[in-house]
């Protein structure tokens, strides 16, 4: 038999999982590349495209890490907001991983194709 539920815990919990889900939309936000100025043509240059989202790929694994030391150090009691960051630091780094994949097969397409 399930115990009674308190309104004002269910209330709590909710407010907590609102304010992480705020946090993470905040730190999606942040993870994506910053918009670079640009040039006259008013397209990005690729090298400022790829830097931008690479730091930005770097930002997200040092707060995972940053998060995860704070954990382990007993600083920190979320769990599931370590957990939450390093995901999203493996995620962003599969994706690093495909794109550079996929750069490096249309290089190689591209050197391949007869003159």
């Amino acid at each position: 038999m399930l115990p009674p539920v308190d309104t004002s815990s269910v209330m709590a919990l909710r407010a907590r999982i609102l304010a992480q889900s705020d946090q993470l939309g905040g730190l999606a936000r942040a993870a994506t590349p910053a918009q670079a100025v640009a040039p006259a043509g008013g397209a990005v240059p690729f090298e400022a495209a790829m830097s931008d989202a690479l730091k930005a790929v770097s930002a997200v694994q040092a707060e995972a890490g940053d998060k995860a030391a704070a954990y382990e150090r007993g600083d920190s009691q979320d769990l599931a907001a370590v957990m939450l960051a390093r995901q999203k630091a493996s995620i962003a780094f599969e994706a690093t991983l495909q794109v550079r994949n996929k750069l490096l097969g249309a290089y190689k397409d591209v050197m391949s194709m007869p003159l």
